[in-house]
């Protein structure tokens, strides 16, 4: 339903679907999706050609490399990215199936503290042409924007102590979550917190209409 022809769409692993990739595709925009265990086989081809473009040091392979690092509030972040055209991997699991399927990504984050050192590395598909510093941006954009609202959805729903694993009910959850999140902050004529807001919505089932309204 959404008129996307010239974006990029960012996703996380859940949402790496092929059907996904196709709809986006199919509506003109370009997509950059999380990889992980859900999509096992493609997950463990891409990391194996990884670790071993690693440990070669990329030598006699085609990719675009983006180094970023940041320092403040006594930390410093460094991150790398690597956009491998998807013409430089041997054939990989169904990838015919993934609509539009152009490039593959190796984001490895590091950050250090005063007392530790952590480190992360994460990988991507996407429909975009092999350039990492594009890339890199896009996928700093959506963490930006996903740090801010997962902080949100813990002090308001205390979204990380939640226990549903069963079946599609973590995923259905996340979307009435954040479904509430946005009538919340519709709701302007009581000036609390969102989850004051909650609360209220919860003791007073005027109020909980009031809100409901804005779903209209």
């Amino acid at each position: 339903m959404l008129e996307i022809e010239g974006s990029i769409i960012t996703i996380d692993a859940m949402g790496c679907q092929k059907d996904i990739t196709s709809v986006i595709v199919n509506k003109k925009g370009n997509y950059i999706i999380a990889l992980k265990a859900n999509q096992k086989c493609l997950y463990e081809e891409i990391k194996s050609w990884f670790n071993l473009a690693t440990h070669e040091e990329f030598i006699e392979r085609k990719y675009s490399y983006s180094k970023e690092i940041e320092s403040g509030h006594n930390r410093i972040e460094k991150r790398e990215v690597w956009a491998v055209p998807i013409s430089s991997l041997p054939c990989l699991h169904n990838q015919s199936l993934w609509t539009g399927l152009k490039t593959v990504v190796m984001v490895k984050s590091e950050r250090k503290l005063w007392n530790k050192t952590t480190s992360e590395v994460r990988f991507y598909i996407s429909s975009l042409e092999s350039d990492a510093d594009k890339i890199a941006k896009a996928i700093r954009s959506h963490w930006g924007i996903e740090n801010s609202l997962h902080w949100t959805l813990d002090v308001t729903f205390a979204e990380d102590k939640s226990r549903i694993r069963k079946h599609n009910s973590p995923e259905n959850f996340a979307l009435l979550r954040r479904l509430a999140l946005n009538l919340l902050k519709q709701e302007t004529t009581f000036k609390g917190s969102l989850k004051m807001k909650r609360y209220r919505a919860a003791m007073d089932n005027n109020y909980l209409v009031k809100i409901l309204e804005y779903a209209e």
